[in-house]
């Protein structure tokens, strides 16, 4: 909780004006029953109108203050809790974007989304209420007690009894229910798991008919945040009739002890009423505790979620002799017995992988479903760090770039193209920082997708959907490519990035792509598409098989040749 709540920090000043306007309602509060005996002592049972008057103007004068008092409060609370969600929000973000694919692995994309929304929600409203009522309640439990002691010290032992017993009592509640918050908060993820899983696949959802099975899988999911919750208020709020009957209690016994010394002439009927409603104060201020403890559970839960990502540990930094100054110029790209296994996993994925990539060569790679091409694309840019071994870009191992330089110099298309809502300019214009019109126009002309923007109706300024969802498969690639492109990087890497164009398309994409002065990667499982390349690398089950020519792979690889005959026939005159 304290990595979260040190934000609080920040408000130092808003937050003692907010606690200072505070003390002033509680004054009042606490003082208005004193005022109250003493108007009835001094002024009705004497039938003095003057003292009536006095006290009475004096208690309007109070309430019209802490009435001031509490307009200002909200506002100070009110910029505090919303200053603070900002904060948190903005420092989860920053600290997101930093994470490397395996902290990213680490959480479900729904559980982040909850932090950000429903956690963050439940410490700002936690906030707010702490420095409007929350705060005042436990100080008025407390000084009633006082008061009512400077009072009649005889009728206000009752509250050193029922006091500390209701803490107690609240104390234990507010640890259970904790705990029960938790729960109730990774199911809330789980919620929003199903829901994003279901928005995000509609089209494969309805093309299956699985809605009645996705419907069932939602219910089950929203059924078992509802029974968790409905569990964890019916236990706070089964403390509320508890807190009641021991208050009611202990206000009965004030009457009767009361009236029995206001008989005896040991005390006078001001202080029974000042007794009385500093009883009445007490518990209502306790009875709030039920409400107080929701609170304070549910914001200790959120608190304690969202200081798990912000404590994490990025797994992938910039090294101590990483420099900024010095970047990729050439593009050439070395693999020396690389090891690579994924996070949390104890399979090898890549293994004793060697080979070197010429400056502005053009390497196409060639694999079956799992050989580990798009793992090996991923070690380039740093996504994730090798295990053994030893990858080198321009003849210095990759560490001693850092990691906003190293990819700064990669231009990276991967398999399914992911474009954002905004225009074709803007997702285009995204791959580079104060990208001319230019330069977009020029991308998109490289990428084959300049003609087929010009014939829509608004041209580079059509709105693209969620995902791209007004584009076919082949307009995302392309626009996915140009967003490569516009950087002119010289490593560019397309991880199986032309798999919906037409050969006539792909042809002329990689055509002017290789008048670029770049290192060019693609993995593709076109043998077209590889005979364009100066040469092909061959990969199965996490190893280098063979690297060479199309002509040389032909001679030499009856896998290769395997490969070639499935795509073009028997009829293919080969080599060898």
């Amino acid at each position: 909780m304290r990595n979260v709540f040190g934000f609080l920090k920040s408000y130092k000043l808003p937050i003692a004006v907010a606690y200072s306007l505070m003390l002033i309602e509680l004054a009042v509060e606490l003082l208005l029953p004193f005022f109250l005996g003493k108007m009835i002592n001094d002024g009705v049972m004497n039938q003095d109108l003057d003292n009536i008057v006095m006290w009475g103007s004096i208690m309007i004068g109070l309430a019209f203050t802490a009435f001031v008092a509490g307009i200002f409060n909200s506002f100070f609370a009110s910029h505090t809790s919303l200053g603070l969600a900002y904060d948190i929000r903005e420092k989860l973000f920053h600290k997101i974007q930093s994470f490397s694919f395996a902290n990213l692995n680490q959480y479900p994309t729904s559980g982040l989304v909850t932090r950000f929304t429903n956690d963050v929600r439940q410490i700002q409203n936690t906030i707010f209420m702490a420095l409007r009522i929350m705060s005042k309640a436990p100080l008025i439990v407390i000084g009633g007690v006082i008061m009512a002691f400077v009072v009649n010290a005889k009728l206000a032992l009752i509250f050193l009894i029922t006091v500390p017993l209701l803490v107690g009592f609240l104390l234990w509640v507010l640890k259970i229910a904790s705990n029960m918050f938790d729960k109730v908060q990774k199911r809330v993820d789980n919620v929003n798991r199903v829901m994003q899983e279901n928005l995000a696949g509609m089209r494969l959802i309805k093309a299956f008919l699985r809605r009645n099975f996705e419907e069932n899988r939602f219910t089950k999911a929203n059924g078992d945040l509802a029974s968790m919750t409905r569990s964890t208020f019916r236990f706070v709020e089964a403390s509320m009739p508890i807190l009641l009957f021991v208050m009611n209690m202990s206000l009965i016994s004030i009457l009767w002890f009361g009236n029995m010394q206001a008989i005896a002439g040991d005390s006078s009927v001001g202080d029974v009423v000042a007794i009385v409603n500093y009883a009445l104060r007490v518990s209502m201020s306790i009875s709030m505790f039920t409400f107080i403890i929701m609170a304070f559970s549910r914001a200790k839960a959120s608190s304690e979620r969202l200081s798990e990502v912000l404590k994490l540990d990025v797994d992938l930094v910039d090294h101590l002799d990483a420099n900024d100054e010095a970047g990729i110029t050439e593009g050439k790209i070395e693999f020396q017995d690389v090891r690579f296994t994924y996070p949390a996993t104890d399979k090898t994925i890549l293994e004793d992988i060697s080979f070197m990539v010429k400056p502005n060569e053009k390497l196409a790679i060639i694999g079956a479903t799992g050989a580990g091409k798009t793992s090996m694309f991923q070690l380039i840019p740093r996504l994730y760090d090798i295990d053994h071994g030893q990858l080198s870009l321009d003849d210095k191992p990759i560490t001693s770039y850092t990691l906003d330089q190293l990819r700064r110099s990669i231009g990276y298309i991967p398999q399914n193209p992911l474009l954002f809502t905004g225009s074709i300019t803007d997702n285009i214009a995204w791959g580079k920082n104060n990208a001319t019109t230019q330069e977009i126009i020029q991308a998109a002309r490289d990428a084959q997708i300049h003609e087929t923007v010009m014939e829509l109706p608004d041209q580079y300024n059509t709105k693209i959907g969620q995902k791209g969802v007004n584009l076919s498969g082949g307009q995302k690639q392309r626009i996915s490519i140009a967003r490569a492109l516009i950087r002119r990087p010289k490593i560019l890497m397309l991880d199986d990035s032309t798999s919906a164009l037409d050969l006539a398309t792909e042809s002329r994409l990689l055509k002017a792509i290789q008048q670029d002065d770049c290192t060019m990667l693609i993995i593709t499982q076109k043998i077209s598409t590889a005979m364009s390349a100066d040469r092909i690398l061959l990969m199965d089950y996490g190893k280098v098989l063979t690297i060479g020519t199309h002509d040389e792979l032909l001679r030499e690889s009856e896998l290769y040749q395997n490969i070639v005959e499935s795509q073009f026939g028997k009829e293919y005159p080969y080599a060898f």
